[in-house]
């Protein structure tokens, strides 16, 4: 009895992931593209700190569960760092930016059916951006990057279950 309710539980989970993960697309491309309509142009600059390709690389090698903490951690750093900033430039759009931490949030509730407290990633943030008008710019240049590449992510990760995903449907 007990075996089999684990088993229902089990199914249910990966069902509801799944269900999650197609959720993530779409905030995913809104998010996107929020960042690129919140202060104008990007910075075409090399930002002062280098993107961590190699660590999304070697998540990519990591366990599901690990790649989707990965994913929740990263989103969450980057809602506190426009959530907790003030010093946004004059020009940037405060209902865009608003409608941006929105976003991040339905991003971070769909994963939340996906990933268990149990696991914690490190990550870094970014050091004082003194918040002059350029260094928001990196910023909001490194975020689509991140947004980018979490995206990729969750898409592999798609990709990974899709054969599991369609059976249970």
């Amino acid at each position: 009895m007990h075996s089999s309710v684990l088993v229902l539980l089990s199914h249910l989970t990966v069902a509801l992931c799944c269900d999650s993960l197609t959720q993530y697309s779409h905030y995913s491309s809104i998010s996107l593209k929020l960042v690129d309509n919140m202060g104008g142009q990007l910075s075409g600059q090399d930002p002062p700190v280098y993107f961590p390709y190699r660590l999304y690389r070697r998540i990519r090698c990591s366990r599901e569960e690990r790649q989707l903490s990965f994913v929740r951690e990263s989103l969450e750093l980057i809602f506190d760092l426009y959530r907790t900033n003030n010093t946004y430039p004059a020009t940037w759009e405060k209902n865009t930016i608003q409608h941006f931490l929105i976003s991040l949030e339905r991003l971070m509730d769909t994963l939340d059916q996906c990933v268990s407290n149990k696991y914690q990633c490190v990550t870094n943030e970014y050091n004082s951006t003194h918040g002059s008008s350029e260094s928001w710019k990196f910023v909001m240049s490194e975020t689509k990057t991140h947004l980018e590449q979490l995206h990729l992510l969750v898409s592999f990760i798609q990709f990974i279950k899709g054969a599991r995903c369609s059976r249970l449907h």
